[in-house]
């Protein structure tokens, strides 16, 4: 056997020594954590399959739901959005603002609000979809609201950051021209118009209102700051 041969075997020897000491202390743990990881990846797997299966179900609901609406099935339609949220956490929201929506064309406003009203309260709704469904509320009590409810449902987004600013300041003027404060309106029309970022349909709406607001103007006094 040359000297090399003699090394190398010893190597082997001394490595094979090593790997034994190492696994009498530590094998246990070293099963334990592999079976760990097999079980780990096995739980992410199943919890992939489970997901994957309820939006399947989840989708399939939900549109069975909206060909209820589409059949005039109102009422089926909310119902089975109703229960959606529950089964299909996936759907839920979706079908809580489709539901409220379906009740606000039946033209019972006052349940469409609460539904809306449900949503914007949520803590697990993302702001952005809280504000919407606020603001989709505020259009339900246009007709009805005074002019301090109006701003205490829009008015924290009635700024110059607020995405939904155009729309709050809309129905402040409506509440507004419909209390009879024609100053308060015109301000918030006004505000619209010298907005660069409200829409050419919003300031289109804007202007044709301000014609209508404008006769009431003369010899107005302030109602408001």
């Amino acid at each position: 056997m040359s000297e090399e041969s003699l090394f190398r075997e010893v190597d082997e020897e001394v490595r094979r020594d090593e790997i034994e000491n190492i696994w009498k202390k530590y094998g246990s743990w070293i099963m334990a954590l592999c079976f760990g990881v097999i079980l780990a990846v096995g739980g992410l797997k199943g919890w992939q399959y489970w997901q994957k299966q309820q939006a399947e179900a989840g989708g399939t609901a939900y549109f069975q739901a909206l060909k209820l609406a589409a059949d005039g099935k109102a009422q089926d339609a909310e119902k089975a959005l109703a229960t959606l949220g529950d089964s299909h956490a996936g759907y839920g929201l979706l079908a809580e603002f489709k539901r409220a929506g379906l009740i606000a064309e039946s033209g019972n406003n006052k349940d469409a609000v609460a539904a809306y009203d449900k949503i914007a309260a949520d803590k697990a709704t993302q702001p952005v979809l809280k504000q919407l469904a606020q603001i989709k509320a505020a259009y339900l009590l246009a007709d009805t609201a005074s002019i301090k409810d109006m701003q205490a449902r829009v008015g924290a987004f009635d700024n110059a950051v607020s995405p939904w600013r155009t729309s709050a300041r809309e129905l402040i003027a409506v509440v507004a021209y419909r209390g009879g404060d024609y100053v308060l309106a015109d301000r918030k029309l006004n505000e619209i118009l010298a907005d660069p970022q409200s829409t050419s349909g919003a300031k289109q709406r804007t202007r044709i209102f301000m014609s209508v607001l404008s006769p009431k103007l003369v010899g107005n006094k302030p109602k408001s700051n």
